[in-house]
């Protein structure tokens, strides 16, 4: 599990991250999406020992991981600017990995490289952006670390080989449970992958919650009644959103939906119809909520 309390990160005197808490929970992917500039590769650091924080504690297993060898023995990171060394094929740098990672699978490294169709003989510099990338994830996938933290996880990833890249991070998670950090500022890319998510915003969590919570407590309904009504009509159910037009109301409900259902039902409607939210429209509702425009929150 990780912990983190309180935690303030400046730079220059500036604060990046502000009293930010969060708590991950062991075998899951943790979605953290934010604005480019937000904080989120700064955590990863923070997590990864690679920083200190000015204020506050990182657990990781009850312990810092800050000059903390053994902990960090545990983590595998995949930061935004890549890095390989010059020269290196793909084959050498899983050479290096294994002097690290003690589990590293090689076996497990040409599968995935033969996956992806990565030559592993190949100069990595030779490499595409979306390339590198794939050679990147594999890498640390194939370290069989306990704690994996993924910065843009997709960037300059085809359709094919994002989904390919959820299908092994899901996999890795029921195999071998794995915690997983994926961070982006597009929340559709995490939407079909993570079990959590977090919203960064001005150095801490905005807001966040577990996905199925988020999908199964807020809905869309459409609704029409053999005569005039308006809001206050439901005024016993909590209502974040109420348009209407002609004789036909959309309210976006917050709640739970078996009970709901039947209230409705009991006001006779004509029509009654129940929509699924995408996450994308569950958080702008939240934001609105919150008193936040959710656009201009990822932009």
């Amino acid at each position: 599990m990780i912990e983190i309390t309180n935690v303030t990160k400046r730079f220059d005197r500036e604060p990046v991250l502000k009293n930010l808490n969060c708590k991950i929970e062991k075998s899951s992917i943790y979605g953290l999406v934010g604005a480019n500039g937000a904080g989120k590769s700064t955590l990863l650091r923070l997590i990864m020992g690679i920083y200190k924080q000015e204020e506050g504690t990182i657990l990781v297993d009850g312990v810092e991981s800050f000059d903390n060898p053994i902990i960090k023995e545990k983590m595998a990171f995949v930061p935004d600017d890549l890095f390989f060394y010059p020269g290196y094929s793909l084959y050498d740098m899983a050479g290096f990995y294994q002097g690290i990672y003690k589990n590293f699978d090689m076996e497990y490294f040409k599968e995935l490289c033969s996956l992806f169709k990565l030559d592993i003989n190949r100069k990595v510099s030779t490499f595409s952006k979306g390339m590198k990338r794939q050679g990147a994830l594999i890498l640390a996938i194939s370290t069989k670390a306990e704690y994996l933290f993924f910065d843009e996880t997709f960037d300059g990833l085809d359709p094919v080989i994002r989904n390919l890249v959820k299908k092994i991070i899901c996999e890795s998670v029921a195999k071998n449970n794995t915690t997983i950090i994926l961070t982006s500022h597009n929340l559709r890319e995490l939407e079909d992958t993570c079990d959590h998510l977090g919203l960064l915003y001005k150095g801490g969590i905005l807001f966040e919650s577990d996905i199925d919570s988020l999908k199964t407590k807020m809905f869309k309904i459409q609704i029409s009644l053999d005569r005039e009504f308006d809001k206050e009509d439901f005024s016993n159910l909590e209502i974040l959103s109420f348009k209407k037009k002609g004789s036909v109301a959309e309210i976006i409900i917050r709640g739970d939906k078996v009970k709901t259902k039947k209230d409705l039902e009991k006001l006779d409607p004509r029509i009654l119809d129940f929509i699924p939210l995408t996450l994308e429209e569950v958080f702008i509702y939240e934001m609105e909520v919150l008193g936040y425009e959710f656009e201009s929150i990822l932009r």
